[in-house]
C-alpha cells in the first residue's frame, strides 16, 4: 500500500516536471529571439558601416582582421564570431519555427545554446501545461516515474517476500 502510495507520489512529480519542458522551451525560443535581434542588430550596423567605404561584411571583417593594430584585429574577430553566432542562432529558431510542437523539443535538443539555456532557466517562471505536448508529456512523464519508482523498489521487494514467516 505504501510502495503504491510513494510510486504515485514519485509518478506525479516527475509528470509535473515533464509538463514543464514546453514551457521552458517556449521560453528559450523567446531568449533565442531577443538574441538574434540583438546580434541582428550589430551585424546591421556593421554591414551599413562597411558598405559606406565601398565593402562588403566579408571584406569590412577581412579588413579588421588584417590591421597592424592587434586591437583592431580582434574588433574583427569578434565581428567574425557575432555574424557566425547570429547564423547558427538564427538556423537553430527557423529549425524550431518549422517544427511541430513535440518536434520544437527535438530542435531545442538538436540545436541547444548552453547560454542561452542558462538564460532561460533563471528567469524561467513554471506555467500550467494546457497544450497537448504539455498534457502528452506529464502523461509520459506520470508514466515513467511510476516505471522507475516500481523498478528501483523491485528487489526491495523481492527481499521482503523470501523472508520466512514466523508462526
Amino acid at each position: 500500500m505504501l510502495r503504491s502510495r510513494l510510486a504515485l507520489f514519485v509518478g506525479a512529480v516527475v509528470g509535473l516536471t515533464a509538463s514543464q519542458i514546453p514551457e521552458y522551451a517556449q521560453q528559450y525560443r523567446q531568449r533565442l529571439g531577443g538574441a538574434i535581434d540583438e546580434l541582428q542588430k550589430i551585424v546591421s550596423q556593421f554591414d551599413a558601416d562597411s558598405a559606406q567605404l565601398g565593402l562588403s561584411e566579408e571584406q569590412g571583417i577581412a579588413r579588421l582582421s588584417g590591421d597592424g593594430d592587434e586591437f583592431i584585429r580582434e574588433r574583427g574577430l569578434q565581428m567574425e564570431q557575432i555574424v557566425a553566432r547570429l547564423q547558427t542562432l538564427s538556423r537553430a529558431n527557423a529549425d524550431m519555427a518549422r517544427s511541430g510542437s513535440l518536434g520544437r523539443l527535438a530542435a531545442l535538443a538538436a540545436d541547444f545554446d548552453p547560454l542561452i539555456a542558462r538564460q532561460a532557466y533563471a528567469s524561467y517562471e513554471p506555467a500550467v501545461p494546457v497544450t497537448s505536448e504539455g498534457f502528452v508529456l506529464a502523461g509520459l512523464g506520470f508514466l515513467t516515474g511510476v516505471g522507475l519508482f516500481r523498478a528501483l523498489t523491485a528487489p526491495l521487494r523481492r527481499f521482503r517476500r523470501r523472508r520466512p514467516m514466523s508462526a
